[in-house]
């Protein structure tokens, strides 16, 4: 049975998912995959003490750092695109991600990127997601690609991100015992296409609003 991690989280969300967020963190966004197997176990992984200060990025933004332990890797496929818009809306969403990841890997007091760059139901389900991990002392380490990454801007200040997600180079981690099981074969569920709405808030970060997900999806093979 897979028990890679998947960007999907549970439908049904709840006002203890929110409140989760301050002690263990999260991440995904709505789903059409309803196999709760995938997203069981999570969010102790690395320890991290107090959340690092916020530092001005380039674009004069305080942001929160993210660093995702050592055998835990984001890849993000294809360059800039030469649109400086699209540009920003992909760098964003690469740090939502990386949030995301972080919330389920790194045993934190509290997770302030996931709640910088996330809002709304996205955020909601970041709470369930790393949750269920937690509950099962569960998580996981190896490398998450990411390809195909398209921007379109639907209107002002609102945009969708869209991808796909190969997740067949991760392993579950038991967190009591630092097992990790790297017997798991790849398989089609490991594959994902995801659309992330977008919004940018007043302090003009692309923030992960609503994520959709389609598990196995053929043109991510």
């Amino acid at each position: 049975m897979n028990r890679r991690p998947t960007l999907l989280a549970a439908a049904a969300m709840t006002a203890a998912a929110v409140l989760s967020l301050s002690a263990c963190g999260g991440g995904g966004g709505d789903s059409k995959d309803t196999d709760t197997d995938k997203i069981a176990g999570a969010g102790q992984g690395d320890k991290k003490s107090d959340a690092p200060s916020p530092k001005a990025s380039e674009d004069g933004v305080d942001r929160p750092e993210v660093k995702l332990p050592k055998d835990v890797k984001n890849v993000f496929e294809g360059g800039k695109t030469g649109d400086a818009k699209k540009d920003a809306v992909l760098a964003d969403n690469e740090r939502w991600l990386n949030s995301l990841i972080e919330a389920v890997t790194v045993d934190a007091k509290d997770h302030p990127a996931l709640k910088f760059y996330g809002s709304g139901e996205a955020l909601l389900s970041a709470g369930e997601y790393v949750q269920g991990f937690k509950e099962k002392n569960k998580s996981f380490i190896g490398t998450i690609r990411y390809y195909d990454r398209q921007v379109t801007f639907l209107k002002e200040g609102v945009a969708a991100v869209t991808y796909c997600k190969d997740g067949t180079k991760t392993y579950p981690k038991d967190l009591k015992t630092g097992k990790v099981d790297r017997s798991i074969p790849g398989s089609a569920s490991d594959y994902a296409y995801v659309n992330t709405r977008v919004k940018k808030n007043d302090k003009g970060v692309w923030q992960a609003d609503s994520v959709t997900s389609t598990t196995g999806a053929k043109k991510c093979m």
